[in-house]
């Protein structure tokens, strides 16, 4: 007999990422620039609203997109800063980000991500700094 508790792993799926869940699709990606696209639905907190941190996470993935590939091959971009001030909401609709680089250096990478609602209003401003780290081989 197995157990089917809530608390039992299941070894049988494959882990899903942030992305996927937040249903985040990746149009551009280069060093200079990210953009991609995120569904309202399924984001909202409990007003209806597009959720704060759904925003973050759509920011911070563009910025590490973009500071991944400008780290290039056999390097890794993590995420050591983050800020978001949301300037409005949305209820509906396809939320756009684009992470602009503002400084590409050898050890570290900032980005400015706009994230605006389908009428091309700006809901979040952000800025990303990754650092720039060698992949390990251990």
């Amino acid at each position: 007999m197995t157990d089917a508790s809530p608390t039992s792993p299941d070894t049988t799926s494959v882990p899903v990422r942030l992305v996927d869940r937040l249903g985040i699709h990746l149009v551009e990606v280069s060093a200079q620039r990210a953009v991609g696209t995120m569904p309202v639905e399924g984001n909202t907190q409990p007003y209806g609203l597009l959720h704060g941190g759904a925003t973050a996470a759509l920011a911070e993935t563009l910025g590490s997109y973009a500071a991944a590939a400008h780290a290039g091959p056999g390097r890794h971009a993590v995420g050591i800063e983050l800020s978001a001030t949301h300037h409005r909401s949305a209820r509906a609709g396809i939320v756009t980000g684009t992470a602009t680089a503002i400084h590409l250096g050898r050890s570290t990478a900032t980005y400015e991500i706009v994230v605006l609602d389908p009428e091309s209003r700006r809901l979040c401003t952000a800025r990303l700094t990754c650092m720039l780290i060698d992949d390990r081989t251990d």
